[in-house]
């Protein structure tokens, strides 16, 4: 799991999905969320559906009443030159 650009004095808020386990990024989004009062989950292409089962499995399994899916953006973006696109996604989830 690739993780964004953190800003100084503050934590991380994004969290790029890559190529772990589903489970395992679920847990380090636990582990953010614990100190955070948001975290936005960030995928492109074929990781989407694990950002979406990321965002599931927090918000109604491990901390269900405690959280919950505050915005979903969705995106597509084109290489210069290529024509070839990618879509992309963002899922905010908030604690209650």
């Amino acid at each position: 799991m690739e993780d964004a650009n953190e800003p100084k004095g503050q934590e991380q808020t994004e969290i790029n999905v890559g190529n772990d386990p589903v489970m395992l990024t679920a847990v380090d989004v636990v582990s953010k969320l614990m100190n955070q009062n948001h975290i936005v989950l960030k995928a492109r292409g074929n990781s989407i559906p694990k950002a979406v089962s990321v965002a599931n499995i927090i918000t109604e399994k491990m901390l269900k009443d405690v959280t919950k899916i505050e915005k979903i953006n969705l995106d597509t973006v084109e290489k210069a030159g290529i024509g070839k696109m990618t879509s992309t996604v963002e899922i905010t989830i908030n604690k209650i």
